[in-house]
């Protein structure tokens, strides 16, 4: 989704298609994950915790935050395809990080909006960067 909020801006594509923004996701910082990985193997005895934000955003949410960031008005340019609905859609997926919070001290520090528009501009920045030539 920040791939193609990035492609329109750079006027690489003009739309994108999706299935359910209505579906709820758990998304998260790879880099807060790590920090919880770490924090793991810090201790003593090994254990299962669950790593997530706890918060739950709707695919509508993202797409909402990642064309806003890069100035463009999402609904001229998402489109809904049924080739991308899942029959099985599971509406809400939510983790529950209080083990870790209480056990390892651990929270995650980039919040929803940071986290898409992070990745927005990395998308941009990618897209813009000439590929490396194949030297053979």
């Amino acid at each position: 989704m920040t791939d193609g909020a990035a492609r329109i801006k750079l006027g690489l594509s003009d739309t994108l298609g999706l299935g359910n923004l209505d579906a709820h996701r758990d998304w998260g910082f790879a880099g807060d994950y790590v920090r919880a990985m770490w924090l793991m193997l810090q201790q003593d005895r090994a254990d299962d915790y669950v790593i997530a934000t706890g918060k739950s955003h709707s695919v509508r949410e993202l797409v909402e935050v990642a064309f806003a960031h890069a100035g463009l008005d999402w609904q001229k340019h998402v489109t809904l395809d049924p080739k991308f609905l899942r029959p099985a859609e599971v509406d809400l997926l939510i983790g529950d990080p209080s083990k870790a919070k209480a056990a390892l001290g651990w929270t995650p520090e980039v919040d929803f909006e940071r986290l898409v528009t992070m990745m927005v501009d990395a998308d941009i920045r990618r897209l813009q960067t000439p590929a490396a030539p194949i030297h053979r």
